[in-house]
């Protein structure tokens, strides 16, 4: 790194090239502020938002051509078809997740408070577990008591892909339906069963491991130097490409570890030594990232830049890492190493409507698919009609009953309406139900830990789940 420094002053000394950022203290104070992790939080809200939207109404999305080395449409070109790489946004989430709960504790390690980092460490995991299962629990009884008034009906009989696949009957008694209800909370924390009332619910789960392997790690490694921590993550890094295809889980421990390494980094020099340099490296580097994010889950020879990366994915892959998976990964983690070393980027993201953005990311997340299952459905589809469709199991052909995806008009209609009741609620759920949540979780700590225990280097002021 200090290489690339030496390398970048030269650059600048020989083109007499000088930076537009400020003062050095400026950027000094912008790599010290944290507050764009939310800010990148909420715009990878949105836009796994979008990728459902874009599963329901516009599946074409999805394939970066149109047939084998076919006609690319605008919308399956890079960057531009990443409001269909949901799993591209969900790796942000887990990377800011590594990096956010490892900042405090890394911070303290480094001022040789090793103690403090370890108390920090077990009210931490223990909290994390609390504000992710209550506000989850608390979405699945929501969708669940809509979906048994037969609110989802007209989602589920829609020609709508990913709404007629994730909105479920309701139940036949109600007794059936505690049963139900239990069985789905109980889905979200397992492997392979879904959330049948709220299927976006599956990544929660990896978030909460991802979490418990951070401050694992942290734990195991709280009492090596900086320069054997940073080594023995790296590893980690590497060969959990080939651990999480083997346990079920292709990116958790990738994006963890990088995001531990990315805390790190922040703390270190390297990021000022680099800031006046920032609007040099930083537009290629992100321009990389997206391209990276972009690449497709299935069809990868159908267009030539995916077709090149995956040729390369074969030569530097680590062993039996998953493909789908690979290069969205990796695209995310350039992403947010870039917003690391960038104080611009971070001052982009901390925008005060991208912050907000970031408040309601939670909320926006549990609740974006039951209001794209009951109101965006009624909007859409109230008019219709159900016409008779065919429909593939793979060599069978069906003919079902649906009701046909509306015309453009009714779409410019609906979705100004959607959005605004949608970021409403997200609105109301993060200022008024949230801190409920968080009041729960703390007097389950006065319960279980003692006061005298519990590290005065806490925050007490409430904690937004990632």
């Amino acid at each position: 790194m200090s290489a690339t420094v030496g390398y970048l002053q030269a650059y600048a000394e020989k083109t007499k090239w000088k930076p537009t950022l400020g003062s050095k203290e400026s950027a000094k104070k912008a790599l010290h502020e944290t507050s764009w992790a939310d800010g990148l939080r909420g715009i990878a809200a949105v836009y796994v938002m979008f990728s459902h939207l874009t599963m329901a109404f516009a599946r074409y999305i999805v394939r970066p051509a149109d047939g084998e080395m076919g006609p690319q449409q605008w919308m399956q070109k890079p960057i531009l078809r990443l409001v269909g790489q949901g799993q591209a946004w969900v790796a942000c989430f887990i990377i800011l997740s590594g990096f956010v709960n490892s900042l405090k504790a890394i911070k303290l390690v480094r001022q040789g408070n090793v103690e403090a980092a370890l108390s920090n460490l077990a009210v931490s995991s223990f909290r994390r577990s609390f504000r992710l299962f209550l506000p989850a629990t608390a979405a699945t009884i929501l969708s669940w008591f809509i979906c048994q008034f037969g609110a989802y009906e007209t989602a589920r009989q829609s020609d709508a892909y990913w709404l007629y696949i994730t909105s479920p009957q309701p139940s036949y008694s109600w007794g059936t339906a505690i049963e139900d209800l239990i069985r789905a909370a109980r889905n979200t924390w397992l492997f392979n069963p879904d959330n049948v009332y709220d299927q976006p619910q599956w990544a929660l789960l990896y978030l909460l491991e991802g979490s418990m392997v951070c401050f694992t790690a942290l734990l195991a490694t709280a009492n090596l130097t900086t320069r054997w921590r940073l080594l023995t993550f790296t590893g980690c890094w590497f060969w959990s490409w080939n651990w999480g295809i083997r346990i079920g889980d292709p990116m958790v421990c990738p994006d963890i570890f990088m995001g531990i390494m990315l805390a790190e980094l922040n703390h270190s020099e390297i990021p000022l030594a680099l800031s006046q340099f920032s609007p040099l490296f930083a537009p290629p580097m992100v321009i990389a990232s997206l391209v990276l994010m972009s690449f497709p889950s299935e069809f990868h020879t159908w267009a030539p830049w995916c077709k090149f990366l995956l040729e390369w994915f074969k030569k530097v892959s680590p062993t039996n890492a998953e493909l789908s998976r690979f290069w969205p990964t990796i695209g995310a983690q350039l992403f947010i190493l870039t917003c690391v070393l960038s104080p611009h980027l971070r001052r982009a993201l901390s925008h005060k409507y991208l912050l907000w953005l970031g408040k309601i990311s939670f909320p926006l997340y549990l609740l974006h698919g039951s209001f794209m299952r009951s109101l965006l459905s009624w909007m859409l589809f109230a008019r219709s009609k159900l016409v008779e469709m065919e429909e593939r199991n793979g060599d069978q052909t069906y003919i079902v009953m649906r009701y046909p995806l509306p015309g453009y008009t009714t779409f410019f209609i609906a979705m100004p309406i959607f959005f605004g009741a949608l970021f409403a609620a997200a609105h109301y759920w993060a200022n008024k139900v949230e801190p409920h949540f968080g009041a729960i979780t703390k007097s389950a700590e006065d319960l279980m830990f003692e006061k005298r225990e519990r590290p005065a280097v806490l925050p007490v002021r409430q904690e937004r789940p990632d």
